[in-house]
């Protein structure tokens, strides 16, 4: 079973003054996709510790996956991308552009989206949208592909050739 770390970046939500309701999705449908959600968090829209933690999480082998929500739009605060960036070793730009593409077909919003993907040691690292609504249709679109791709980081797999 592959483990999950989550991360939710918001002011609001780090202060108490929001509920989190996509940490809660992305927790319901990678366990209904057989990953084991190991480590939850809200944080605020802080450069520095979203990277930080992202980091830790890599490096201390906690989760083969970290997928955040939020801090991926144009607001001030939303720095998200950055930290992932900051974090990762190895980009992976197909997942946020797939993200982007499919979602193109429910708004054209889904452009404005500066997600990021990434790898940091054994640890994949996606960033999902912020309304549940977005983090679902995104998840469900592309789960299945990271479970592949985390099986072909870890070394369960050796290629991307389908049987």
């Amino acid at each position: 079973m592959k483990r999950l770390a989550v991360i939710t970046s918001s002011d609001s939500g780090y202060r108490g003054e929001r509920e989190d309701l996509s940490g809660p999705e992305i927790r319901r449908i990678a366990e209904e996709n057989g990953y084991q959600v190991v480590y939850s968090t809200i944080l605020p829209d802080d450069r520095v510790k979203l990277r930080d933690e992202m980091i830790k999480i890599a490096d201390e082998n906690m989760a083969e996956l970290i997928l955040t929500t939020g801090g991926t739009g144009f607001s001030d605060r939303d720095c998200m991308p950055e930290a992932t960036k900051e974090a990762v070793e190895r980009t992976a730009s197909g997942i946020p552009e797939a993200m982007r593409a499919y979602s193109m077909q429910y708004t054209k919003r889904a452009m404005l989206s500066r997600a990021a993907a990434g790898i940091r040691k054994k640890t994949l690292i996606v960033n999902l949208p912020g309304s549940p609504k977005a983090v679902k249709e995104c998840l469900e679109y592309i789960i299945s592909e990271l479970d592949h791709g985390i099986d072909i980081l870890i070394g369960d797999t050796g290629n991307c050739a389908r049987k």
